[in-house]
């Protein structure tokens, strides 16, 4: 396994969402099951994920697939009462941090709840107003 893929399910595990920056390259693009928009930058995506390891609940990797720089890590958790699986498709830049991370998740219904709990996180972040322009 890639030593940035150990180290992101470690960070998850932990539950210490702060150091996911670490791992994440400058320009990271996250790519979220939401809405179809991009979060670009190292300091909002963190943030950005960050708020949804508050919003999950009952996390866990189920499944790592992959080699080199393209990963898939199939996850199952509640949003709130309602449980969800998904997968965290990762690709890695030539220094071996994270470039590009898209989730895909289901069902509708938790996608809904989560997208609904990460708004109401979101604008109540200051920081978010500064992020604005990381959303494209």
């Amino acid at each position: 396994m890639h030593p940035t893929i150990a180290q992101a399910l470690e960070i998850v595990a932990s539950g210490d969402h702060e150091r996911i920056a670490q791992i994440l390259a400058e320009n990271v693009q996250f790519l979220p099951p939401t809405y179809w928009a991009t979060w670009t930058g190292r300091d909002p995506v963190a943030a950005v994920l960050g708020h949804v390891g508050q919003v999950f609940s009952d996390f866990r990797y189920r499944r790592v697939m992959g080699s080199g720089s393209d990963w898939a890590l199939e996850f199952q958790c509640k949003v709130g009462d309602l449980d969800a699986v998904g997968v965290d498709l990762i690709t890695l830049n030539a220094e071996g941090l994270i470039e590009t991370f898209e989730v895909a998740m289901r069902p509708l219904k938790t996608v809904a709840a989560l997208r609904e709990a990460m708004n109401a996180r979101v604008m109540s972040d200051p920081r978010f107003l500064k992020y604005r322009e990381a959303l494209s």
